[in-house]
């Protein structure tokens, strides 16, 4: 998989002398969707955050973009093409939507400018000079968003980026995910909504107790139906 935009291999990670993420290994090819499934508390996000190098107790193989990042500073990984959006959006809500755009680096020739953004997310255009608090939840997810694709990352990690939101803002959450794997990104997404990611990916990972137990290509979630819904309790 020397080619795959990123690559995680035998990940382990800890919170204190607690094994959170147990062994770990699957990999994102360039531009292909991949989600992370699971019931709450099996260590998706964390599994997240240790490829970001968020989680100092961690080890295993990851490489990003043919880079062996493992150890990396946060700030380092980005550099080479990982974008992270975290469950909780991360924007900085004293700041006014325009300076939330403006405020990360641009790594690269990927990212993109505020009129292609603007092109995705309308709404923000309309909403520059409004501050993060008057955002409504799924202008926050886009902002979110946005705000790591102007850095030009050329991976994305989505943690529950529909979680609470309205059907329609859903939807259009999984426009934007299409629109960037139309421009090559890769995506890596955890998520609960099962419904919502079948739509999106090409690959699935099933993780449950820290450990993937089960993984399968779009093409075989019919036939797959009873045992994702028992193994996610949809």
């Amino acid at each position: 998989m020397s080619d795959a935009a990123l690559l995680v291999k035998d990940l382990r990670a800890w919170y204190g002398e607690s094994l959170v993420v147990d062994g770990v290994s699957f990999h994102v090819g360039q531009g292909e969707t991949v989600a992370l499934l699971g019931r709450n508390g099996a260590g998706k996000s964390t599994t997240l955050r240790a490829i970001t190098g968020a989680l100092l107790t961690r080890s295993g193989k990851i490489r990003v973009n043919g880079v062996d990042t493992g150890a990396l500073a946060v700030h380092q990984v980005a550099r080479h093409g990982l974008g992270y959006v975290p469950e909780d959006r991360g924007i900085f809500a004293s700041l006014s939507v325009r300076e939330n755009l403006l405020l990360p680096p641009v790594w690269n020739e990927r990212g993109m400018t505020l009129q292609e953004i603007f092109e995705l997310f309308p709404n923000l255009e309309e909403r520059l000079d409004s501050p993060g608090t008057k955002l409504s939840g799924g202008e926050q997810q886009m902002l979110a968003i946005a705000r790591v694709l102007r850095a030009g990352p050329g991976i994305l990690l989505l943690d529950e980026p529909t979680e609470g939101l309205a059907p329609v803002i859903v939807k259009r959450i999984g426009e934007i995910i299409r629109a960037l794997k139309a421009r090559g990104i890769a995506v890596l997404l955890v998520e609960q909504n099962f419904r919502f990611a079948s739509r999106l990916a090409d690959r699935y990972c099933v993780m449950e107790s820290g450990r993937i137990v089960d993984s399968f290509g779009a093409a075989e979630v019919p036939a797959r139906a009873p045992q994702i819904h028992d193994l996610l309790g949809v």
